[in-house]
């Protein structure tokens, strides 16, 4: 007796259907894991900084000259990243003071890159003076950098989307000449905020 229809034809429709969720399941674990593991691997350090004017004058004019090194380190074996666009911005007391836009790299395998982003200018940041002064007593001015990046990961020749993870680096500084038994402290920085 043959098999007329639909009846035939149903085992083999529920095995695609199952086939094709199973593919797409296996898919989405392997870009969540290419995007999710080397982000985590990733690691970001303030190395050095140099901060050779920082001064607020009675307009609430903060006037600032601030070079910062961050290094990056890519200790992945088969994954290379590809910082398409990197903002970084820095901030005291909570306010954004500057922004400066990086070159864009493609950093390989077990690959350190070193950044220095400058920060120079003037700018009107007011209610910051309680602070400047505490920091100016202690002599070392809290400053946090923040990445603001487009990325893409390459394993092989499959390269991910773009994603727009956050680096936040907080550091004190020493004004340059101030105290020369004042250091720079290398510190670590963090992911999101």
């Amino acid at each position: 007796m043959g098999c007329f229809g639909i009846i035939c034809c149903l085992p083999k429709c529920i095995f695609k259907i199952i086939l094709s969720i199973l593919i797409a399941l296996g898919l989405a674990v392997l870009i969540v894991w290419l995007i999710l593991r080397p982000i985590n691997h990733l690691k970001f350090n303030v190395t050095d900084a140099s901060l050779t004017q920082f001064n607020i004058t009675g307009n609430d004019m903060l006037h600032y000259d601030l070079t910062v090194d961050l290094n990056l380190r890519n200790p992945n074996k088969k994954i290379g990243v590809y910082y398409d666009q990197i903002e970084a911005r820095a901030f005291y007391d909570g306010r954004r003071f500057d922004s400066v836009m990086l070159t864009p790299f493609y950093q390989g395998h077990k690959n350190t890159t070193i950044l220095r982003p400058v920060f120079k200018g003037q700018r009107l940041l007011p209610n910051v003076q309680g602070e400047y002064n505490k920091d100016m007593v202690d002599g070392k001015f809290n400053v946090e950098v923040k990445l603001y990046l487009k990325m893409r990961f390459k394993a092989g020749v499959v390269k991910t989307t773009k994603f727009k993870p956050r680096v936040k680096c907080e550091f004190e500084v020493p004004l340059a000449g101030s105290n020369p038994a004042i250091g720079f402290t290398p510190k670590k920085c963090g992911y999101g905020y």
